[in-house]
């Protein structure tokens, strides 16, 4: 029987005991990635708290440092859920502040894009490395096939999520087996 808020979509009655367990595993996996989920967004409140800036600044420099292509005031207020006018007075305090600069696009001359300073990126980096070493020296202990199964899962997880944020109408999951499930998300139904 169908149940959208259950693993896989199905009840577990209908399953055998393997299938039950991998869904149990399956399970653990996706709730040990909600907490590390949430734990990041404190992880965020603190990384702003270090530099003096708010997390919508630092989401800002987070968009900033990581795009790989050049971002203009009305993309980054798209992309960390603004108005343009809320995302013209960011961008305004951290130029001021020393941690962007404005420059022409390439190929527009009407736009401007955004690029963080040095100053930003090392101020960055230097709140940031004793939280970089020490998920390096987590990592560290993780066997290569452990590893390769981490990156693996958290790639795939990666995509997921993107696919949610972009409105995906539904999801492509992986089941035991290597089959893939089309999946619909709860629609208005709590679970």
């Amino acid at each position: 029987m169908y149940h959208p808020c259950m693993p896989g979509g199905v009840e577990h009655r209908s399953r055998g005991p393997r299938e039950r367990e991998v869904t149990r595993r399956a399970r653990e996996v996706s709730v040990a990635l909600r907490e590390v989920q949430r734990v990041s967004l404190d992880a965020r409140q603190a990384l702003a708290r270090r530099l003096g800036l708010g997390v919508s600044d630092v989401n800002a420099l987070d968009q900033l440092v990581f795009s790989t292509e050049p971002i203009g005031p009305a993309e980054l207020a798209a992309r960390v859920g603004m108005t343009t006018a809320s995302a013209t007075v960011l961008v305004d305090r951290l130029e001021k502040a020393g941690h962007l600069r404005r420059a022409p696009h390439p190929r527009d001359r009407r736009r401007q894009t955004l690029h963080p300073t040095d100053h930003a990126r090392e101020e960055i980096s230097a709140a940031l490395s004793p939280l970089i070493t020490a998920l390096d020296a987590t990592a560290a202990g993780l066997t290569a096939d452990q590893a390769a199964a981490v990156v693996k899962y958290l790639t795939a997880a990666a995509e997921v999520l993107r696919a949610y944020a972009s409105g995906a109408a539904d999801l492509v999951t992986e089941q035991p087996g290597g089959q893939a499930q089309r999946q619909p998300p709860p629609a208005g139904q709590a679970c």
